[in-house]
């Protein structure tokens, strides 16, 4: 009833998930990001117990074969399961049980996990796969939220649409990108909507944030606005 896209930076390490589908609230049920560690999405007949252990198990070293067999042993429902993401390594990972609802599946490559059910067809996955591997000199969060808007060009959830999310984690307390959209007729138009927001109104500020490495973050309000206004000008270089 959903099709994501999880992924891994490759240049910074960043793990991030963008999903839509047409229920209430996606973004508070399927993803499921461990910093260190991995992130997915548990989809279909979600269980974020099952993601929960998908992680538990990675964090202890297991491979992703066996900590999706741990997660789901004890699992009489695992056939309507569909979970899939990438480690911290970026090794991609994918199981969709055989009762997904048609039409389902799932793609993998270095670094990017790619599944859905529920779907208008094929197309769907194919299409956010394509835009994501031709988006390499995209920023991050914007190759993931333009390979989801590919999907849904392609037909996306065959019921319609209602909720989307995009999640990006970066090692500190906050995360980098956590925006919802939990009940709207066009979900990702409203994301990306608000994606913009946030480019122009939170983004900047991040770089005065408390840190791992600098606790105190920056509070002079002159050296804050200092820092907001490099971070304009790094990236007007760009």
């Amino acid at each position: 009833m959903t099709w994501s896209i999880v992924a891994r930076d490759p240049d910074t390490g960043h793990l991030g998930v963008a999903i839509s589908t047409c229920n209430f609230a996606v973004g508070a049920l399927c993803p499921n990001l461990r910093w260190g560690v991995g992130a997915l999405s548990s989809q279909s007949y979600s269980s974020p117990l099952a993601g929960e252990r998908m992680l538990d198990g990675l964090a202890a070293a297991l491979s992703a074969d066996a900590a999706m067999t741990a997660a789901l042993k004890d699992d009489d429902g695992r056939d309507w399961r569909q979970i899939h993401g990438v480690d911290r390594h970026g090794e991609s990972f994918a199981y969709t049980g055989s009762s997904c609802i048609d039409w389902y599946g799932d793609w993998t490559a270095a670094g990017v996990s790619v599944a859905g059910n529920m779907l208008a067809g094929p197309a769907v996955v194919a299409e956010t796969a394509c835009c994501w591997t031709a988006g390499t000199q995209m920023p991050f969060a914007d190759r993931l939220l333009s390979a989801l808007e590919a999907g849904q060009a392609a037909g996306g959830d065959k019921r319609g649409k209602q909720s989307a999310a995009i999640i990006v984690i970066a090692g500190e307390a906050h995360p980098e990108i956590d925006l919802r959209v939990d009940d709207h007729p066009e979900p990702l138009v409203e994301l990306r909507r608000l994606f913009t927001v946030y480019e122009v109104e939170r983004r900047p500020s991040l770089v005065t944030m408390p840190t791992r490495a600098q606790p105190s973050g920056i509070t002079d309000p002159a050296a804050r606005q200092a820092a907001i206004d490099a971070f304009h000008e790094r990236r007007s270089e760009r």
